[in-house]
């Protein structure tokens, strides 16, 4: 496996030097002479052919040089031929797209599209469109994507992935598959084993927290065959990246060292960083000792042969608590850079905006030019002057719509078609960019397609106007219900305030059982951030869509969402009424009401298992797929499962609160898992009614955690019909009942 690994590298190498020959670099450059072309429209027609194999000779995707003003792309041409100019591979398909929704009006999105829709020969454009880039820097991937969306993604999910972030106009994408190799390959030069390195090493769906300094080892321990094969996959993706145009954005090294390290290494003090929600984190390397520098070189010399190089790493200091100890943060923030410029001369920093993080004393000692903050919380709260708060460092207007990859619909979109050009073009702007960070892709399609788009317009947004255009493409046509169905969940869930969340509120379907709780996880809104009758009147006049329009695969992704939204929120008002009845010991009411919760569930699983989105089985059929014997694929399982329910052990579960962190709402979770839990909490308290006594008390994680330890197989392919089962929620459901939004 190692000398496989060394031939990785070398072909990494060579693969790293042509993609940048063959692509525009990520910067603005100079314009090209005229007599050779700006870059190979290679790479650009090959996503085409894959996202629109019976239409893609009927584009010409031609490249010009990037102006002193920044990427831009151009759509004209004729019926059966349309002629598309962009500044970067990347930059065409976005153009390519542009044409997809404002000319044949249709729909890729992420996930669902209305392609099918398209006509024989496509459409011709009303005479040239042109689309100027509004900021240099598109941003995209939050550190926990890959542990809320897939750790276990095989190549084909990532390319579909980087066809669609390209589309959308994306242009910088965070990459940390296979980091776990880098930091494997460093330590073993600093005195440790390879066992001792893969059990400190997380598994897949944990790393992403390892890799902030968080916690280690839990999920593992991982394998070198499992970390050769993240490694190939990561050179993969970021290859593709730069073939297209885009950066990946790799980690960078800031410190984090295994346990022992100043025992190995004498000149290395480290600084314990105590615990992080029930874990303890990884010692902090003391970025101003002797050994700091020489464990970044080795760091950047094997990510280096890995991954070949970047502009662009990403790392956070003291992420979420971390300690400083007796070490200047500006002396430090001062090595980190060094570190950073000696192994990539004028490589940026990039940093998460989250919580206080980064601190004033980080920015003042270093460049502020050789630094990007991708601001996790622009549309979370108000009163944010980030040019005062990050001392005039650039930045990106960005979002976290989602955490823990919560199945919940919802965005501050009418935060964002304000507040982005009003940031953007005030006195002194130091804001350069987007960064769409949601802790889970694959949901929200129309918050992914309006926030990306807003890096492409120059005057605001019209956030009614664009819902409105985006019904009809969304399923290939026009329809009044789509667009009534459109208009109500614009006006409801995606129209929450900013204040307090960026989120909606989870399902309490999902929760741990009680007749008080008013979240699943610990962190999310404890009630309604809209009018919950939006979602249900939206999905009945989505059922009355006209029949022709209901064949793409968008309209059914949508109708299974916001009919699963429909009845996720009808837990909130069933639970109440549950309560009520066993407060006041009334057993015929209390049965019909919890009667009624059972049945939920089960109409619940009945529903996702329509659509493969909202399946347990891929995630887990994934997860076993990188395993070679079965000790490997059932570690695999235990990694995907646990990140779902208890998210670790007892004591981050428990006294962390992490526990259903990451609820969502898939057939056979629900089933198996959470429709379970709550039959076994119910029953205990019908038990109680009838006897007099207090309900058993249950130790949830342990029952949760042997869920965890499970192996049983999920189906993987979709059953029943999407729409007859959202038509039976919704007569499953009373009539809409008075607004009960709130923060």
């Amino acid at each position: 496996m190692r000398s496989l690994r060394s031939w990785i590298a070398a072909c990494t190498a060579a693969l790293a030097v042509l993609a940048t020959v063959l692509s525009t670099p990520a910067a603005p450059a100079e314009a090209a002479p005229s007599d050779r072309p700006a870059f190979a429209p290679g790479p650009a027609e090959a996503a085409l052919r894959r996202l629109l194999p019976r239409h893609a000779g009927q584009f010409d995707l031609v490249p010009v040089s990037r102006p002193a003003s920044g990427d831009y792309f151009a759509v004209s041409g004729t019926t059966g031929h349309v002629r598309i100019q962009g500044t970067s591979p990347a930059v065409l398909l976005s153009g390519v797209n542009w044409y997809l929704k404002y000319t044949a009006e249709v729909d890729i999105g992420w996930p669902g599209d209305s392609t099918s829709k398209l006509p024989k020969k496509l459409p011709a454009p009303v005479g040239t469109v042109h689309q100027d880039a509004s900021v240099p820097h598109r941003f995209a991937l939050n550190d926990t994507d890959d542990g809320y969306s897939g750790a276990y993604r095989n190549w084909a999910s990532y390319e579909k992935q980087i066809d669609v972030l390209a589309l959308h106009g994306v242009n910088e994408v965070f990459v940390q598959m296979g980091a776990d190799a880098v930091y494997y390959d460093t330590f073993q030069e600093f005195g440790y084993a390879k066992k001792e390195l893969t059990s400190w090493i997380p598994g897949p769906a944990h790393q992403p927290w390892w890799l902030m300094q968080n916690m280690s080892g839990f999920g593992g321990p991982v394998t070198e065959k499992l970390l050769d094969q993240r490694a190939e996959l990561g050179r993969r993706i970021a290859d593709r990246l730069r073939r297209l145009g885009m950066t990946p954005v790799l980690p960078g090294y800031y410190g984090t060292v295994p346990p022992g390290f100043t025992d190995r290494n004498p000149t290395g003090p480290v600084v314990p960083q105590g615990g992080w929600v029930g874990f303890e984190r990884p010692d902090w390397l003391d970025p101003r000792s002797e050994m700091f520098p020489k464990a970044a070189e080795a760091f950047y010399r094997h990510q280096r042969k890995l991954f070949g190089d970047s502009a662009m790493y990403k790392m956070d200091l003291l992420h979420e608590g971390g300690r400083p100890g007796d070490v200047p943060i500006g002396d430090a923030a001062k090595a980190v850079m060094n570190a950073l410029q000696t192994a990539h001369p004028g490589a940026t920093w990039v940093l998460l905006g989250w919580q206080n993080n980064p601190s004033t004393q980080l920015i003042d000692a270093v460049d502020k030019s050789k630094l990007f903050i991708v601001d996790g919380l622009a549309d979370r709260y108000n009163g944010l002057d980030r040019e005062a708060a990050w001392h005039g460092a650039p930045y990106a207007f960005g979002t976290i719509p989602n955490f823990g990859g919560h199945t919940t619909i919802g965005a501050n979109t009418a935060v964002w078609t304000a507040r982005f050009n009003e940031w953007r073009t005030k006195p002194n702007s130091a804001l350069q960019g987007i960064a769409y960070l949601p802790e889970g892709t694959g949901g929200n399609p129309v918050a992914y397609e309006l926030f990306t788009e807003l890096a492409w317009r120059t005057a605001p947004s019209d956030q009614s106007a664009w819902f409105a255009d985006y019904a009809e493409r969304r399923y290939g046509g026009a329809d009044p219900h789509a667009a009534k169905a459109w208009e109500l969940l614009r006006t409801g869930p995606y129209s929450t305030p900013s204040g307090t969340w960026s989120e909606s509120q989870d399902s309490l379907f999902t929760a741990r059982p009680g007749l008080t709780v008013g979240t699943a996880a610990s962190w999310s809104p404890s009630s309604m951030r809209y009018d919950a009758s939006t979602v249900q009147q939206a999905l009945t006049e989505l059922l009355q869509v006209a029949p022709d329009l209901r064949k793409s695969d968008a309209y059914r992704f949508d109708v299974v969402d916001v009919a699963r939204q429909a009845l996720a929120n009808r837990s909130r008002t069933l639970l109440p009424q549950i309560k009520s009845a066993y407060d006041g010991k009334d057993l015929a009411l209390y049965r019909q009401r919890t009667t009624e919760w059972k049945q939920d569930l089960a109409l619940l699983d009945r529903l996702l298992a329509t659509d493969r989105r909202f399946m347990l089985g891929p995630w887990l059929k994934d997860a076993k797929s990188w395993g070679s014997t079965d000790a490997e694929r059932s570690a695999a399982e235990f990694d995907a499962r646990s990140v779902l329910t208890t998210w670790g052990h007892r004591s981050g579960s428990e006294s962390g609160g992490l526990r259903d962190y990451a609820n969502r709402e898939w057939s056979g979770l629900v089933s198996d898992f959470y429709a379970k839990r709550w039959t076994l909490y119910l029953d205990s308290l019908d038990t109680a009614l009838v006897t007099g006594q207090p309900p058993a008390a249950i130790d949830w994680f342990e029952r949760d955690n042997a869920w965890n330890l499970e192996l049983k197989s999920y189906p993987v392919k979709p059953t029943g019909d999407p729409v007859a089962l959202a038509g039976t929620v919704r007569a499953s459901l009373p009539a809409p009942v008075a607004p009960t939004a709130g923060d």
